[in-house]
C-alpha cells in the first residue's frame, strides 16, 4: 500500500483557522448543560455541528450517544468523548456560573470543559479536517461518538454499541483529558456493597439487640487497613479501596439499627480482578465474624431515550503496549506537529474500561485539558489545546495507514 503524504504546516494553520468555531462550539455546549441521563439537547446540538460540517452521516442511536462518521472504507478509526457531565457541587465555590462560563484570550470556563466536552469538539473537527485534507484513505472511515452516562457508568455505552449495535473499530482515541501527554492506559474500577445484619430493640436497653452499626464498624476499620496492603503496579500504580458511603436502617432515633451498609470504590491494578477484589472482602475477619455478605453493584438506569442496558458495576483495568501501532501513530503525528509528547496514564476511568478492558478493541488517550479540572470547581479548557488536539486527530488516520502498511 502507499504511503500518504501529509502536510503538517497545512494542518496546523486549518486547525488555527478553525479556532474561532470551535470555541464557539465549545461555549454552546457548555451553557446547554446535561448530566448523565439529561444529554439530549448536547446530542442533537453536536449532531448540528457534525451536519454543518459536511458528515457523511450524523445520527442519534437507540441509547441517545451521537455518532458522527466520514469515509467510505471498511476498515473504523473512532475518536470517542462522553458528552454527560458531574453536577456543580457547592455553587458556593464556583466563581463564576458554572453554564455560562466564561471565555478570555486564552481559556474557556465552565462545567465541562475540560472533562469533557472540550475533546468532543476537538474530535469532531479533527475528522472534519482530516477529510478536508485527504488524510483518510480508502480503506478507512472515521467514526465520531458523543456517548451518554459515562459519569453514571463509564463503558456502558461502548458495551451498547458494540454489543448491540455491532460496531468494533480497529482502535479508539479516547478524547479524556491528559495534560497534552499521551495516555495507554489506566486502572480499572468496580463498585462494592458490604451488607450486615443486626437486630433492633429500645434504645434505652441495648443489650437486647445487636447493633449492626458497631458491627460495620470493626469492618470498617480492616478495610482501611486492607488498602495499605494492595498489590502494586509499576506503571498503573497501587489498587486502592476506601468506603465511600455508608447506610443503615433502624425503627427511630431511639432504637437500635438493625442493618448497615456501606459502598466501596475499588481501583484495580493490573492482574487484579472483580473476582479477587470480592474475596479480599469476603476473606476479612469481621465480615466473617458478623456474616456480611459482598456483592458487586448493578447499573440499570434508564437513559434519555429511556433505554436501559443493564451491566456488573466492574471496569477493567487495561494497557497499550508503549510499541502498538496505535500509540506509535498518536506520537509520531503530535510529535511532527508539536514535539516529542509524554506517554503515561490515567488516574481516572474512561470508557477504555468496556471497549478495551472487555472488548480487546485497542484505546489510546489524548485530550484536551487537565486531568486536575474534572469534576472541580471553576473548571477551565485552554483553547491552545483544543486546537492542537484536533490536529493531531486529523493526522492520526494517515500516519497510522503509513506504520501498518510498513509492517
Amino acid at each position: 500500500m502507499a504511503k500518504m503524504q501529509i502536510d503538517y504546516d497545512r494542518i496546523r494553520e486549518l486547525a488555527k483557522s478553525h479556532e474561532e468555531d470551535m470555541v464557539r462550539f465549545l461555549r454552546d455546549l457548555i451553557k446547554i448543560g446535561g448530566e448523565s441521563c439529561e444529554e439530549k439537547d448536547k446530542a442533537y446540538r453536536i449532531k448540528e455541528e457534525m451536519e454543518k460540517l459536511g458528515y457523511d452521516k450524523a445520527e442519534i442511536d437507540p441509547l441517545g450517544n451521537v455518532l458522527g462518521w466520514i469515509g467510505k472504507g471498511d476498515r473504523i478509526i473512532a475518536y470517542d468523548g462522553h458528552i454527560d457531565t458531574v453536577g456543580i457541587g457547592n455553587i458556593e465555590n464556583w466563581e463564576f456560573d458554572p453554564y455560562e462560563g466564561f471565555e478570555t484570550e486564552t481559556e474557556i470556563g465552565g462545567r465541562g470543559g475540560s472533562d469533557q466536552l472540550g475533546g468532543v469538539v476537538s474530535s469532531v473537527y479533527g475528522a472534519y479536517m482530516a477529510k478536508e485534507l485527504g488524510l483518510i484513505g480508502d480503506e478507512y472511515k472515521l467514526l465520531v461518538t458523543g456517548t451518554v452516562q459515562e459519569e453514571d457508568c463509564d463503558g456502558m455505552c461502548w458495551l451498547h454499541l458494540i454489543e448491540r449495535s455491532n460496531i468494533r473499530p480497529e482502535f479508539v482515541v479516547i478524547s479524556e483529558p491528559t495534560d497534552m501527554h499521551v495516555y495507554r492506559g489506566h486502572r480499572g474500577r468496580m463498585e462494592i456493597r458490604v451488607d450486615v445484619a443486626g437486630i433492633s430493640c429500645h434504645g434505652s436497653a441495648p443489650e437486647r439487640g445487636e447493633n449492626a452499626i458497631y458491627k460495620m464498624a470493626d469492618i470498617l476499620k480492616e478495610i482501611e487497613e486492607l488498602n495499605n496492603n494492595l498489590k502494586d503496579d509499576p506503571f498503573l500504580g497501587k489498587g486502592t479501596v476506601t468506603t465511600s458511603q455508608i447506610f443503615y436502617t433502624s425503627p427511630s432515633r431511639c432504637a437500635v439499627a438493625d442493618s448497615c451498609a456501606i459502598s466501596l470504590d475499588r481501583r484495580l491494578t493490573w492482574g487484579e480482578t472483580y473476582q479477587s477484589a470480592l474475596k479480599e472482602i469476603e476473606d476479612l475477619p469481621s465480615v466473617k465474624k458478623h456474616g456480611a455478605v459482598v456483592s458487586m453493584y448493578k447499573y440499570d438506569r434508564p437513559s434519555w431515550t429511556g433505554e436501559v442496558y443493564e451491566q456488573d458495576c466492574y471496569f477493567p483495568t487495561w494497557v497499550i503496549p508503549e510499541d502498538a501501532p496505535q500509540t506509535l501513530a498518536l506520537v509520531e503525528a503530535y510529535t511532527e506537529l508539536y514535539g516529542v509528547p509524554k506517554v503515561d496514564k490515567w488516574t481516572f476511568s474512561t470508557n477504555g474500561v468496556a471497549i478495551m478492558g472487555r472488548h480487546g478493541i485497542p484505546c489510546i488517550g489524548l485530550g484536551p485539558g487537565k486531568e486536575a479540572q474534572a469534576h472541580a470547581p471553576n473548571e477551565i479548557q485552554w483553547k491552545e489545546d483544543v486546537v492542537r488536539v484536533a490536529a493531531i486527530y486529523s493526522a492520526v488516520p494517515a500516519v497510522y495507514h503509513n506504520i501498518t502498511s510498513e509492517a
